[in-house]
């Protein structure tokens, strides 16, 4: 681990929604949720929609023993998420373009388990990313169990759990948000999505709030869990757009296999230093205690 006393960064963007990227083999963040919080601090930070970590997997590990890379991922609000389709997308442009690989199909280790990156690569630069997302899931008690006063919508765990509601006002997830992501329905809390089908065509116009997050400009297993939930309410076939406020992403559900597709693109912002985030003191700790 370096013992620069500053840590170098790389800020990256998928369709807008932005996160703080860290390699983790070079340098040590000993509390991420601290600089998760920290940093994504659009005023008194750098900005994001939280942090990711980059690592490599330990090869003692017989879950993560066959991945290339391993990522971990914080919301703004410090809280550790399972899975992000969008930061995936960027973990595989940067690991190619920093020369950390010369794979164009990653496996990447997750809270959810691994996910297959196909890059596609024109003279160098990866000009977009799909992600295997796996299947999604339409019924876990663990993450759903519904409970008065939630309003229509479909259900759907991308390895994080959604809540997708079809309306012709997918503004006022601005409102419904933050009221649902806390919903008794939700033991984990939950992302809610509002969504609007184009009439004759496979576009679907959809505005997320994700836990920990709030709104962001994109949400990689957001617009996963609207296709499904297009497909299971009848509203789209088995590829759709998601039109986001950051762009949009283009995901495919196959029948052979029953997985989620993901394709978008992947960008870099900038590269920067900063300070590592000062932890907050334990109880106990003695400042006048010399060591």
């Amino acid at each position: 681990m370096s013992q620069n006393s500053k840590i170098r960064f790389t800020k990256m963007h998928g369709a807008g929604n932005d996160y703080i990227y860290v390699d983790s083999t070079l340098f040590n963040i000993a509390d991420p949720s601290a600089a998760a919080i920290k940093w994504s601090d659009r005023h008194k930070g750098i900005g994001a929609d939280g942090l990711v970590l980059i690592g490599k997997p330990d090869a003692t590990d017989g879950n993560s023993g066959s991945a290339d890379f391993t990522m971990r991922i914080f919301n703004a609000d410090g809280s550790e998420a399972r899975m992000c389709g969008n930061a995936s997308r960027c973990i595989g442009k940067y690991v190619y373009e920093k020369g950390l690989t010369k794979k164009t199909e990653i496996r990447l280790q997750t809270l959810s388990g691994i996910k297959l990156l196909k890059l596609d690569v024109t003279d160098g630069h990866v000009r977009s990313v799909t992600v295997d997302m796996g299947e999604p899931c339409i019924a876990n008690p663990e993450l759903f169990a519904p409970a008065d006063g939630l309003p229509e919508g479909t259900f759907v765990s991308m390895g994080n759990p959604h809540y997708v509601i079809f309306t012709d006002d997918v503004d006022s997830v601005t409102e419904l948000g933050p009221a649902l992501e806390r919903h008794a329905s939700f033991p984990e809390r939950c992302n809610i999505e509002l969504a609007r089908r184009d009439e004759g065509k496979a576009v679907i116009r959809t505005r997320v709030w994700e836990r920990g997050s709030g709104i962001t400009m994109a949400c990689g297993t957001g617009a996963c869990a609207t296709a499904v939930a297009a497909v299971l309410t009848g509203r789209a076939g088995r590829q759709s757009s998601i039109v986001m406020d950051g762009g949009t992403l283009d995901i495919e559900w196959r029948e052979e296999d029953n997985h989620v597709y993901l394709t978008g693109p992947a960008e870099f912002c900038f590269d920067g230093e900063t300070p590592p985030p000062t932890l907050p003191k334990r109880e106990g700790d003695d400042e006048g205690r010399g060591t």
